[in-house]
């Protein structure tokens, strides 16, 4: 069977671990990783993660011209680059090549960018692509339907150094239709990957809905599951918790 070719966009320090993911599964070749910089420049991902083959030649932002994505041929592209990054690859948009975007800080301009790439070819967006968040995203959605006057609040927990209100809380908000401000609760410990628990308070009982982020990788794995969905599916625009709950309406396996 043909591996799929994977761009990957991002070599920071999740980026790293998602490249890891790619080149250690048999289905993948990564074939090239930009990144914004000119550290490593032109030397191969796989050398620098350990591995005893060449994959992943590494270029800079710098390196993307008209040709680029013609000359260095992909049957995906993956981003866990920064924001900025969704303007590099216009040209890959207009080539019909799948996008995968795991970006949680789009502001509105680059989420219109992404939605015009939709518009050529097929395009999945997930600002936390890792299975498990989502599956806890439609569980809550269905469980806020059954018991629709249950008092929710959303908790997030995360390393220390992470200043912002997380994203993915942030989400879940909105897909239950809560106020992040007031709803979305913030704890900053150590060096917690993340973790995220939706409480629903009902009378005489709570039931509490919760996912931990033990390791980066899970970001790999959903990467993974993202591009193996759309690599064949028509244009448009794709969400992650939309293929999960399809895929638990019509009883397929997700993991």
């Amino acid at each position: 069977m043909e591996k799929i070719r994977i761009g990957l966009f991002g070599f920071g320090k999740t980026g790293k671990i998602i490249a890891n993911e790619f080149l250690r599964n048999d289905s993948f070749l990564l074939e090239w990783v930009v990144r914004k910089g000119y550290e490593s420049h032109h030397k191969y991902a796989s050398r620098l993660l350990g591995y005893e083959f060449e994959a992943g030649d590494i270029y800079s932002m710098t390196d993307i011209t008209d040709t680029f994505f013609l000359e260095r041929k992909v049957d995906a592209i993956v981003d866990f680059s920064s924001a900025a990054g969704v303007y590099e690859y216009r040209p890959a948009a207009e080539l019909k090549i799948p996008i995968v975007s795991a970006i949680s800080k789009y502001g509105e301009a680059e989420l219109k960018q992404l939605r015009e790439y939709a518009k050529s070819t097929t395009v999945l967006y997930s600002p936390n692509i890792t299975l498990g968040i989502n599956v806890l995203l439609v569980a809550a959605q269905v469980l806020q339907k059954i018991a629709p006057h249950a008092d929710i609040e959303i908790v997030e927990e995360h390393f220390g150094e992470k200043k912002e209100v997380s994203g993915t809380a942030k989400k879940i908000a909105e897909a239950l239709n809560l106020d992040a401000a007031r709803h979305v609760h913030s704890i900053r410990v150590g060096g917690i990957v993340g973790n995220h628990q939706i409480v629903f308070g009902m009378p005489n009982q709570t039931i509490r809905l919760s996912h931990e982020s033990v390791s980066r990788a899970a970001f790999g794995q959903g990467a993974i599951f993202a591009v193996k969905h759309i690599i064949n599916q028509p244009t448009g625009m794709y969400h992650m918790e939309n293929i999960v709950a399809d895929m638990f309406r019509n009883h397929i396996p997700v993991y």
